[in-house]
C-alpha cells in the first residue's frame, strides 16, 4: 500500500448524546466503510464542514423530512479534532488507490457505480493487521464533500482531542 501525510483539522458528525464522540467504539460494533462489524475501533473524520454537510444531506436524503424539522437537543452536533503529522494509507491519489486494490475512480468503480463497503472493508482490515494508523481516502460522497480519514483507534495510541462541539444551526446553515 502506498502512504500519505495527514495532520490539521479533521470534524467528526455525532448524535447529540454520544458522551465520547471520538471513540471508535461504535463502529468496531457496527462497522463502517473500512471495518466490519464487530471489528477493530476506527474514529471516521472528515476533513472539513462542507464533508460534514455532505454527509448531512446523504443521511438525510431518503426521508420524509429533513434536518430543519429537528428538535436543537435532537440535531447532530460537529466534533472538532486534531490529528498529529502522521504516514496513512493513501487512498486519495490514483497510484494509492489501484496499490490498496480499488479503482483509480474511487469511489466508484469502472462502470460508475459505487463501491460497495464490502470491498472496501477487507483493505481496511489488511491496513490495520499491518499496524497501519488509518487510511486517508476520497469521500464516498463526492468531490465536492473532499476528503475523509479512517482514523484507527488502537490500544496505546494517544486519544483524538475534542476541540470543539457545535451545535448544528451554528455549523449546518
Amino acid at each position: 500500500m502506498r502512504h500519505v501525510r495527514r495532520r490539521g483539522r479533521y470534524v467528526r458528525v455525532a448524535d447529540p448524546r454520544w458522551v465520547a464522540p471520538l471513540d471508535g467504539a461504535h463502529s468496531a460494533q457496527h462497522g463502517g466503510r473500512w471495518n466490519a462489524p464487530g471489528s477493530f475501533p476506527i474514529v471516521y473524520l472528515t476533513r472539513g464542514v462542507p464533508g460534514a454537510r455532505a454527509f448531512i444531506r446523504r443521511k438525510f436524503a431518503d426521508r420524509p423530512y429533513g434536518p430543519e424539522l429537528l428538535a436543537a437537543d435532537e440535531a447532530p452536533v460537529l466534533i472538532e479534532t486534531e490529528i498529529a503529522d502522521e504516514s496513512y494509507v493513501d487512498v486519495v491519489t490514483d497510484a494509492g488507490c489501484a496499490a490498496a486494490g480499488l479503482p483509480k475512480r474511487y469511489p466508484r468503480d469502472d462502470a460508475g457505480g459505487a463501491i460497495p463497503w464490502t470491498r472496501c472493508q477487507p483493505i481496511g482490515r489488511r491496513a490495520w493487521e499491518a499496524g497501519e494508523r488509518g487510511i486517508a481516502c476520497r469521500s464516498a460522497l463526492g468531490a465536492a464533500a473532499g476528503e475523509e480519514l479512517a482514523w484507527f483507534q488502537r490500544e496505546g495510541r494517544a486519544p483524538l482531542p475534542l476541540l470543539s462541539r457545535r451545535a448544528f444551526d451554528e455549523w449546518y446553515w
